[in-house]
Parts: structure tokens; C-alpha cells; sequence
């Protein structure tokens, strides 16, 4: 059966894919763009090469389980500074979507940056389809094909390894880069597919990653409301369109300013019509607009039939954008972040954690003393080596046996060291002892840790226990 109609702008009513090449639109919003898309490469591809303090700006080192934000190391211990950062980022885009729509697709978005001002100039300049759109009218020679792809494939593959240096370092990479292959075996197929899921996604994929996949699109209908910024098309000056002449010349006619010239269609990267409303494959790039304009220039009508507005403006209404939301969102982003402050002011130089080590819980020595074999798992938070030492504060009667105390932890780094506490046999009661474990550094810096010893129930212990023993017997025999 037939559908009635389109259901998606990348379909057709067979069943294909409706292929789109977009006409460029080059007007205000194009050019301010490009200014913002060719500053977001550069920041994007320099990141990675910069430090704060020794530290690099970005690096999300998922395999050591190490982030470095804006030179502050986090590390699994922070899940929850992590944690409360990602609720704020979540909060921040609902922010910012419900004041500026999906303005970030369509000027910030890695997807439509790369897309719109790389490759699709690149595609234009060899198809030989610049200021035209619509697909070529006769196939380009081979060797301008050819030419294509292979600037396609030395761009995806100069993405992909920038990408991978957010995740692996830029030392990591440029051994990568200059050693074989051969020796890396693993990273090199890393960096194949990322290179190759890059030429998929801008090479072919392309705009469905962002009506298909990308599910931002689909929370609009939660996140906008009718004052958020969308492009808004004017049906009350449009309307009814018609072919219309210069103004000069339609005097009498009973046509709305919109000519029906099909350019916001044909100029639109998605493929929708605007003046169908708004729809989920908008992503807010403006070429709508800087094709009307460019119409509404030539035949003597003010511009902004299609332009940057909300429902309730465009419906008479008001464009205040003040509301409720708008207030809800900044409060608790005022919050997240006062808690993260907070949580990283107190943060300690150093991670002290006392771990009970595997298999026997406790043993006994020859001379009647209780041994307890421990973990100190320390994690240097600073950015030089550390010297740590371990010592037991108030208990004269505990002994504390280590292969190495003082001993060093690198800046970032995570050390392990065994212990062995002794204590006699009557310091525990009821089987248990609580021991308090001082840490301290090479700066003087103090950290104690609670611990509790496992040993032998005393003397006191046992004969209550069989008092309970007996009195379970009797009452299973009564």
C-alpha cells in the first residue's frame, strides 16, 4: 500500500532512501555559523595538546579508570563528584534547549559541524554541485570521484585519531601513529574502526544520524514549551501562498508573501518543509531562513517570513522568556554545583582505605597473640610522588608488621601494601576489636582510618555461648 503521504523527509514512498543534497544558503546565519563551527574545530582538534598545571585539559582514560576535567583528576572514588556532574550537564541542556531549541544541533553539534563545513564542501567542490543543491546533472569524471573519497577518508581518519586522544593521550597516540602496526596490534584496530565508523557516519549515514538515531529530536515534546526559540514560519503573512511578482507588480492580489519558490526546502539539510511547523528533523541550522531572506530581498518584501521565534510570538502572543522552567533549571544547577564545590574543597590529598585480605580472617601466633592480615590501599590524589606512613594510634597493646613502611605512591596512582596487626588475645571482646590506623604523608598530613580486628571469643565469650548452646538443647529436648 501506498502511504498518503511522506513519513519521514529521508524516505521515500517506496521504502528507499530519499538521498538529499541540500542548495547552499549563504547568508547571515550561514556565515556566523561557519565563524562558530571552524572556532569549535580548532578548540576540538588543540584540547588534547593542552595542560593545566602538567595535566592535559581532557582526558577520559576509561581503561585506567582516570578523568581529567580541566586539570582535576577524578577517579573511581569520585563516582559521586561524577555523578552529580552529569546530572548537571543533563539539567544544563534541558536549560538550554528550553531557551534556544535545538540551537545546538544546528550550530554546535559535531555531527552537523563536521557535516555542513567539511564534507559537504568537499562533495560540492568535486561533484561540481557548489551554489546549486540537488543531485548533479551528469555524473563528475572518475577521477574527481575518486578524489572525493579519498578526502573523505584522510578527514575521517584525522577525526578519528583527534577523538581517540581525548580517551588515550596524546603521548599514547603518537607512539601509535609512528610505531608498526605490528606492535600495537589492538590500537591499531581501534583506530581503524573509529576511522571507519567516522566515513560511515559522514560519508553515507549522514543526516539520518540526526532524524534516525540521535534522540535529542525526540525530547523536544518535553523539553521546548511554546515560548522556547524555535524557526518559526509566519502563516499569517505567508499564507495564502502563490506565485507573486515583485511588490511593485502585485498590487491587488490577495496572495501572502510566501512565493511557494520551494528554496527553504531544497536549502534544508534534513530535507522538511518549515512551513509544515514545526518538526522532530529540525535541527535549527537557519537555512530556511537565509533562503528566504534572500527571496524576500529580490522581490522587494521585508524579510523574516521564516525566522527565529517562538509559538506563542508567532500566535500574537507573548516573547517573554521568562518562566517557570527557566527559573527551575538555574536553581538547581545552583545547587549541583555548590554541592560539587563544596565536595571538592573538602577533598583529601589522598584516599586511605583499610581492606580485609583473602582467606583466613585471623591466626594465631605461638606466644597466644591474634594476627590480622590487612590491605592499606592508598590513592595519591596529588601531582608529585608522595611518602606515606602507617602507624596505629592508641593501643599499646597493638603491633603493626608491614614489608615496607614509609614507602612512595606516584601523583595519580594507586598503591597496595600489606600489613599484619598482632594483638593479645584478651584485647578482644566478644570476638571483636576496633583499631583506629593513622596515615601520614611527606607534608604532614594526617588520615585515620577505622578498622575492625576479628579474633577468638574470650573466656567470658565462650561460657555465655554455651549457656546458649545449653538452653537451645533443652529447649529442643523439652
Amino acid at each position: 500500500m501506498e502511504p498518503p503521504g511522506q513519513v519521514l523527509s529521508t524516505l521515500e514512498k517506496d521504502g528507499g532512501r530519499r538521498w538529499l543534497w541540500p542548495r547552499l544558503a549563504r547568508g547571515r546565519f550561514w556565515a556566523a555559523r561557519r565563524i562558530v563551527a571552524w572556532a569549535l574545530i580548532v578548540i576540538f582538534v588543540a584540547l588534547p595538546h593542552l595542560s593545566i598545571n602538567g595535566k592535559p585539559v581532557i582526558l577520559l582514560d576509561i581503561v585506567h579508570r582516570r578523568f581529567t576535567i580541566l586539570g582535576v583528576t577524578f577517579l573511581p572514588t569520585d563516582t559521586i563528584l561524577l555523578a552529580l556532574g552529569l546530572v548537571g550537564w543533563i539539567v544544563l541542556i534541558f536549560l538550554f534547549t528550553a531557551l534556544l531549541g535545538r540551537a545546538w544541533c544546528g550550530w554546535a553539534c559535531p555531527q552537523t559541524v563536521y557535516l555542513e563545513f567539511v564534507f559537504r564542501p568537499i562533495e560540492r567542490w568535486c561533484d561540481g554541485t557548489t551554489g546549486r543543491g540537488g543531485k548533479p546533472s551528469r555524473p563528475p569524471a572518475r577521477w574527481r570521484r575518486w578524489l572525493k573519497h579519498v578526502l573523505y577518508l584522510l578527514v575521517s581518519a584525522g577525526l578519528a585519531h583527534t577523538f581517540l586522544a581525548y580517551f588515550v593521550g596524546v603521548e599514547n597516540l603518537r607512539q601509535w601513529v609512528l610505531g608498526s602496526p605490528l606492535e600495537h596490534p589492538v590500537a591499531f584496530m581501534v583506530m581503524a574502526g573509529t576511522t571507519g565508523l567516522m566515513l560511515f557516519d559522514f560519508g553515507y549515514f549522514r543526516e539520518q544520524m540526526c532524524t534516525l538515531a540521535c534522540p535529542y529530536g525526540r525530547f523536544q515534546s518535553v523539553m521546548l514549551d511554546r515560548r522556547s526559540l524555535i524557526i518559526s514560519y509566519d502563516p499569517r503573512r505567508g499564507e495564502p501562498r502563490g506565485k507573486m511578482r515583485r511588490s511593485s507588480d502585485a498590487a491587488g492580489q490577495s496572495l501572502g508573501d510566501c512565493v511557494d519558490c520551494q528554496a527553504c526546502v531544497t536549502a534544508c539539510p534534513t530535507g522538511i518543509d518549515i512551513r509544515n511547523g514545526l518538526q522532530m528533523e529540525c535541527i535549527g541550522c537557519a537555512q530556511c531562513i537565509d533562503a528566504c531572506d534572500a527571496v524576500m530581498s529580490k522581490i522587494g518584501r521585508p524579510t523574516g517570513l521564516i525566522r527565529y521565534s517562538s509559538q506563542e510570538a508567532m500566535e500574537g502572543g507573548s516573547a517573554r522568556w521568562l518562566r517557570p522552567r527557566v527559573v527551575f533549571y538555574p536553581a538547581i544547577l545552583l545547587v549541583i554545583g555548590s554541592l560539587m564545590a563544596y565536595m571538592l574543597a573538602r577533598r583529601s590529598a589522598a584516599d586511605v582505605t583499610i581492606l580485609r585480605s583473602p582467606g583466613i580472617p585471623f591466626a594465631q601466633s605461638e606466644d597466644g597473640r591474634v594476627l590480622n592480615p590487612l590491605r592499606l590501599r592508598i590513592t595519591n590524589r596529588g601531582d608529585r610522588p608522595a611518602t606515606y606512613e602507617a602507624s596505629i594510634v592508641g593501643d599499646d597493646g597493638a603491633q603493626l608488621v608491614m614489608s615496607q613502611n614509609p614507602f612512595v605512591v606516584e601523583p595519580d596512582a594507586q598503591q597496595t601494601v600489606g600489613l599484619l596487626v598482632s594483638l593479645p588475645r584478651e584485647a578482644f571482646d566478644k570476638g571483636v576489636h576496633h583499631l583506629t590506623l593513622r596515615v601520614t604523608d611527606d607534608q604532614g598530613t594526617e588520615h585515620q582510618v577505622q578498622c575492625q580486628l576479628v579474633g577468638p571469643l574470650t573466656a567470658e565469650g565462650n561460657d555465655r555461648h554455651d549457656r546458649h548452646d545449653q538452653q537451645d538443647n533443652d529447649g529442643e529436648a523439652g
